[in-house]
């Protein structure tokens, strides 16, 4: 990455922080956003800290998608700039109305000294409400300070009224009436005068509070305890992130929600485990309705019961197009009572989100019931994801001919078992999706040498498809050729991820062995088979044209960051 001449010198203006009183006071305003993306690459919490505080702008993004190569904030930078928000709330040279720190943490466990989504929201809630605790401390000082400046003030004028009184003399008694009221009228001018003065003393933050309180006889100057007024204070900084909560942050995230301070947490997105229902609801009833896009339930006991409860209470969101439920407990196996009652209402609570674009239901267990769940959406899905779903080839075949086929751009069967009743169904959902589909995942679902060239010619149909994930499937070394050869012939295709083949692993492998087998078994550790078949596949690659935009990988748990890196 080239650096410009303005991200250089901003390094080095950051770098010495000893000389940070020379410059802040005189740097323009559009060097600010500069200046503090060189704080956060090269971690200078303490010039964060300072440029925060007085931010000249309305608004300041800092989660926005990072340069290949960036590392994300430091934990202490991130620290630095949430200090930096409350501190700035009392100062006046600081216009900060919006902060959006969306995308800002960091879920690579790989990248040392990070800030994870979890410990991101705990330090934003606990942020809110210590600038709560200190605006209440700044408008009770301020209001003493208030008192304090009224005493001196009444004071000073039974003083003047004492010494106008000993100068007057006793032989002027018919003039005294006149002079004490054109005293008393130049003083009622002074008090004016000097109030006007203090209130244009007001500073933005805690005493910009302070001024509107004042202005509506809402705070009590002359009382010792300067209570606050129960109405709710100013909100003068709202704050969105994606927010991550859990039931040991759940007490905390459920008071900053309710706090009446000076900032407002609003979510993007929402990212849940381990909570019950009602608690889930609880939550979302204290959520702001505008601005909340995704909601993420993972490895939380629902049922059918539980979803039906909370479904309908996401309609009021207007804008929420995604929806991701992860290992929620839903398993359709077996029959219980009101079970089919639970599922329709399942079902019309997705039909009341209007903005739906993106679904997913990872190990729900609901073979059989996809037509009832997807036919009640109102618009046709772009995203939808469905592994460990035990799909069956009825849901398949409604997947391929429903309004949902034609517009999928991500599309995730991975782990449902896919054989020669379900081809037709997936031949058939890849032509309806040929001009949309960006994003295929069939990894784990039994595809043999003799399944996948039956499905071959359709995927390369796809002329839009980017990534295409097929990991622990049985193919032999010829199937794997002869898969790379069809993916060399997609232009578009960026991303294979291939399975190891047969031949690559110790022997005694059952002749179709399962994913869970393919995952567990061990590879061969003579690394000539290995190199073999490394240097058949790079041959195809050069000898189809695709060596320098076409990216092969087996390894499934980089094979992400690899994608990122090719894009």
């Amino acid at each position: 990455m080239v650096l410009s001449l303005v991200n250089i010198c901003a390094k080095e203006v950051v770098s010495d922080h000893s000389s940070s009183p020379c410059w802040l006071g005189s740097v323009p305003r559009e060097l600010y956003g500069p200046l503090l993306e060189a704080a956060f690459t090269y971690c200078r919490p303490l010039a964060i800290g300072e440029l925060v505080q007085r931010w000249p702008e309305r608004t300041l993004a800092v989660g926005r998608k990072r340069r290949p190569g960036q590392s994300p904030p430091n934990r202490l930078c991130v620290q630095a700039l949430l200090l930096a928000v409350v501190r700035g709330l009392a100062d006046k040279r600081c216009a900060l109305q919006v902060l959006d720190l969306c995308g800002l943490q960091c879920e690579d466990e790989c990248v040392e000294d990070s800030m994870g989504g979890w410990s991101l929201t705990v330090a934003l809630c606990s942020t809110v409400l210590q600038a709560k605790v200190a605006v209440q401390k700044g408008v009770r000082k301020e209001g003493e300070r208030e008192r304090k400046r009224g005493l001196e003030t009444e004071r000073n004028r039974d003083s003047a009224i004492k010494r106008d009184r000993g100068s007057g003399g006793r032989g002027k008694q018919v003039e005294k009436g006149s002079e004490e009221g054109e005293d008393k009228g130049v003083k009622v001018d002074r008090l004016r005068d000097l109030r006007v003065e203090e209130e244009g003393e007001v500073v933005i933050g805690v005493r910009r509070r302070m001024e509107i309180q004042k202005r509506n006889g809402t705070v009590d100057l002359n009382g010792g305890s300067g209570d606050l007024d129960p109405d709710p204070e100013p909100i003068l900084v709202h704050v969105c992130a994606d927010l991550f909560v859990n039931a040991r942050s759940w007490e905390r995230m459920r008071g900053a929600l309710t706090s009446q301070g000076p900032l407002r947490l609003h979510c993007r997105h929402l990212r849940v485990e381990e909570l019950q229902a009602p608690s889930i609801a609880a939550l979302l009833s204290l959520l702001p309705e505008q601005g909340l896009l995704g909601l993420d339930i993972r490895y939380s006991s629902l049922g059918v019961s539980g979803l039906a409860l909370l479904l309908p209470l996401l309609a009021p969101f207007p804008h929420l197009s995604s929806l991701k439920l992860h290992y929620c407990n839903l398993d359709l196996h077996r029959t219980l009572p009101g079970q089919e009652v639970a599922l329709k209402d399942m079902s019309k609570g997705l039909g009341g989100l209007k903005g739906l674009r993106q679904l997913s239901l990872t190990a729900l267990r609901l073979p059989g019931h996809l037509r009832l769940l997807l036919s009640s959406l109102s618009q046709p899905l772009e995203v939808l994801e469905l592994p460990y779903l035990s799909l069956t080839p009825a849901d398949l075949a409604y997947l391929s001919c429903s309004p949902h086929a034609s517009s999928l751009q991500r599309l995730d069967l991975s782990e449902n078992r896919l054989d020669m009743s379900t081809l037709p169904s997936l031949r058939r959902l890849f032509s309806q999706a040929a001009l949309s589909l960006s994003q295929l995942s069939l990894c784990g679902c039994g595809l043999s040498d003799s399944l996948l060239g039956t499905l071959l010619p359709s995927l390369s149909c796809c002329r839009a498809l980017q990534s295409l994930r097929l990991a622990l499937n049985p193919l032999s070394l010829t199937g794997l050729l002869s898969l790379v050869r069809t993916a060399a012939g997609i232009p578009t295709l960026r991303l294979l991820l291939y399975p190891n083949p047969l031949e690559e692993y110790e022997a005694g492998l059952p002749p179709v062995p399962s994913s869970a087998q393919l995952l567990d078994w061990p590879l061969a550790e003579e690394g000539e088979i290995r190199e073999a078949i490394l240097f058949q596949l790079e041959e195809l690659l050069r000898q189809s044209g695709r060596s320098s935009d076409l990216f092969l990988t087996s390894d499934l748990l980089n094979f992400t960051k690899d994608l990122l890196e090719v894009e």
